[in-house]
């Protein structure tokens, strides 16, 4: 484990001693003459050998600190084929746990569409072709749902917004046609970016979602070149650390790891 961050990595102490069971949090486990730690909580009772525990929470710990499965194949010598399947799969479990946890956003919402990925810049649209269009809500001073979409037509995207949305909500966009049938949901305050980024007369903005596609670029761009069929669970990762900035993410990534991948 890496040193000096003891806030962080604190929470793995016990279960790399063999102290705490990784799959139910119980106290209650022994280790066997084999080198396993085994559950004593009768709801549990999972075992699973010490030094595969080490090796597991080492790989989520480069996970959670990004570093590419091929310096983390070096660091740790193990296959790289290995580090990327785990890689592949917690990506997987972040990405039904992102959306089991997404419910409806509250209060002031601001939303706007992005495109990632491609060799040329595309039009909004139209021109896209090669890129991932994403369409992102954002609760200001709160969460962020983003969304893959085919096309950024008002049908597509005002399905999501009524799925995501409260009647009633405020919401913020540009001045993209769209948008133009939020007035029926609520209030809809619109930024004309062609202008300015924050209405002189109005303070109307989206720098919210802005900085968000900021932060989210500049994690996938370590990614460069991933396919369309995984892009989506890229995508959620980056949802998923930001609404959990504030929290402590390394223990999250374990608590995910082992209830839903490792057996």
């Amino acid at each position: 484990m890496v040193t000096g961050q003891k806030n962080v990595f604190g929470c793995a102490a016990n279960f790399l001693r063999g102290k705490k069971c990784v799959f139910c949090g119980s106290f209650k486990v022994s280790k066997t003459h084999r080198g396993y730690v085994r559950c004593r909580n009768r709801l549990c009772g999972k075992q699973k050998s010490l030094k595969k525990i080490r090796t597991e929470i080492a790989i989520v710990q480069g996970f959670y600190q990004q570093q590419p499965a091929y310096r983390l194949s070096h660091d740790l010598g193990l296959d790289y084929q290995t580090i990327t399947r785990v890689y592949q799969k917690l990506r997987e479990a972040i990405y039904h746990v992102a959306e089991l946890e997404g419910g409806k956003l509250n209060g002031a919402v601001e939303m706007d569409e992005s495109y990632f990925g491609g060799r040329r810049k595309g039009k909004r649209g139209r021109g896209a072709k090669g890129k991932n269009i994403v369409f992102g809500l954002l609760e200001r001073d709160g969460r962020v749902y983003t969304r893959v979409v085919e096309h950024v037509s008002k049908e597509e995207l005002m399905a999501i917004i009524r799925k995501k949305t409260r009647k009633g909500t405020v919401y913020y966009t540009d001045t993209f046609r769209s948008y133009n049938s939020l007035k029926r949901l609520g209030k809809h305050y619109k930024v004309n970016h062609s202008k300015h980024m924050v209405d002189k007369k109005t303070k109307n903005h989206i720098n919210g979602i802005e900085g968000f596609w900021s932060f989210a670029k500049h994690i996938l761009y370590n990614y460069r070149g991933v396919s369309k069929y995984h892009f989506p669970m890229y995508l959620k990762e980056v949802e998923y650390r930001f609404n959990h900035r504030k929290d402590n993410m390394f223990k999250l990534f374990i608590s995910i790891y082992f209830g839903y991948v490792s057996h």
